[in-house]
């Protein structure tokens, strides 16, 4: 799978981007969907035609390797929706902002007839995220210039993120059509478990935040505890509000035998390994991490030589000026605490091989001061691991403390090493845990979490075209 950022280079990259747009759809207008119900417009006769939505990532490609700064739950999110909804009937049109001109226009990575469009907005290449809402109208102007070139209709839009709302907000009033919003995260959360003014959200997020909540068709929230939040922090009327979760790809995140795992990943038969995955920055908590680890080979529990703390994501493979700051943080308490021997950053991983790192590991541990949801958690669950993470957010939902995998408070090291203790000097528990978390992943395989989506979709069309139902 290509990132966003790691296109091949071609001669002339502009000639190549607009061959793609030509093969792909040209010309042919895809009438808006017909559902059971009769919702729906301009609907051609005797046409078996598909919903059509238009799914807007702004800051981040669905296709974007996963550990680096700006990838992680929402890419994948986006992207097995948008591949189950075109295996469940439904077209998808992801537009997210070109990030590399060398990186065709149209992908279809996909299936299904299903595209990801790479829309110019600003310089292509990566820039900072508080830089990007100044790109939203030209953002916006391109996907309506793409639409019109394919003489493309949606009938609905659905975004993420902030920004991606406010795009959607816009392209509502041009194109008339309803939008379905999901937050992912939240700003004036990510504030409350800030340690530094730099890991602080702006106050032109929270505006936007406070806006889509009043102004979108419809909110997607994760769990029970992000509702809570748009109440509590946001103090809106979620009337517009459905609780429904993430969903996992079991297809693909099931459980490896454990051998042919860690032949996979390098990892000696003997050892044992605790992973984590995710972004490296400090919201993540891999310092607490790294503590505990020092916590329990102080105790004799982690034993030289015997024991690897793996963390995937961020940008290890750079060269030391470009290594981040965080990444340089964790490095040097790891050396302090003497555990550099035993930690090990991998660097980024393509989302095709996390199943084997899962596997391959005795305890996943998700260590977040803040998640909406922890999807991480969730694959981890699916292929039969156990898993440790802290009690916030939508952590606290997904883990059923003693069941299916276990909390700790959040930036708690010494809680985090009694309980991975406790779980490493039990393998029956381990076991145990893990065959109950495989089985309550099941619950949350996309398609059963698609058709939820897709009945949302129709609730929703139903709403905006009252006359049409």
């Amino acid at each position: 799978m290509s990132g966003a950022s790691e296109g091949t280079r071609t001669p002339d990259p502009p000639l190549t981007k607009r061959l793609l747009c030509h093969l792909s759809y040209a010309g042919n207008r895809r009438p808006l969907y017909q559902p059971p119900f009769g919702v729906g417009k301009n609907v051609a006769q005797n046409d078996n035609a598909l919903m059509r939505v238009a799914m807007i990532s702004y800051h981040t490609c669905p296709l974007a390797t996963l550990g680096g700064k700006d990838t992680g739950g929402m890419n994948v999110y986006v992207r097995d929706l948008s591949r189950e909804l075109g295996r469940q009937g439904i077209g998808v049109d992801v537009f997210t902002r070109s990030q590399d001109e060398h990186v065709p226009h149209v992908l279809h990575d996909l299936g299904f007839g299903n595209r990801v469009v790479h829309i110019p907005a600003g310089p292509e290449i990566p820039v900072a995220k508080d830089s990007l809402a100044d790109y939203l109208p030209e953002f916006i102007g391109n996907i309506r210039a793409f639409a019109d070139s394919k003489v493309m209709e949606y009938d609905l839009i659905h975004s993420h993120y902030w920004l991606s709302g406010l795009a959607a907000l816009e392209l509502r009033q041009a194109w008339d059509v309803p939008i379905v919003h999901m937050m992912h995260t939240l700003g004036l959360m990510k504030n409350r478990v800030a340690r530094s003014d730099s890991e602080r959200t702006t106050r032109q997020r929270e505006r936007g935040e406070r806006q889509l909540l009043i102004e979108a068709d419809r909110i997607v929230a994760s769990t029970q505890a992000e509702l809570a939040q748009f109440q509590w922090l946001y103090k809106a009327d979620t009337k517009n509000v459905v609780v429904i979760p993430p969903g996992v790809d079991t297809s693909h995140f099931y459980p490896i035998p454990e051998d042919e795992a860690k032949e996979f990943v390098g990892v000696p038969d003997d050892k044992r390994m605790i992973l984590f995955v995710g972004r490296i920055e400090p919201l993540k908590g891999v310092d607490t991490l790294i503590e505990a680890a020092a916590m329990l080979r102080k105790k004799g529990v982690l034993v030289e030589g015997c024991e690897c703390l793996a963390i995937i994501g961020g940008e290890s493979g750079e060269s030391p000026e470009r290594i981040s700051e965080e990444m340089a943080r964790l490095k040097g308490i790891a050396g302090q605490l003497g555990t550099d021997d035993m930690v090990t950053f991998l660097g980024q991983r393509d989302q095709d091989t996390l199943q084997y790192y899962y596997s391959a590991s005795d305890i996943v541990v998700v260590p977040s001061h803040y998640e909406s949801f922890g999807l991480v958690a969730l694959e981890a669950m699916a292929c039969g691991r156990t898993v440790v993470a802290s009690e916030t957010g939508g952590l606290a939902f997904l883990i059923h403390d003693g069941e299916n995998g276990f909390h700790v408070p959040a930036a708690d090291p010494s809680a985090l090493a009694d309980k991975l203790e406790m779980i490493l000097k039990d393998p029956e528990l381990r076991a145990r845990i893990g065959e109950t978390a495989r089985d309550y992943a099941q619950s949350h395989a996309w398609p059963l979490i698609t058709k939820r989506i897709v009945s949302l979709y129709s609730e929703v069309l139903r709403a905006y075209h009252p006359s049409l139902a």
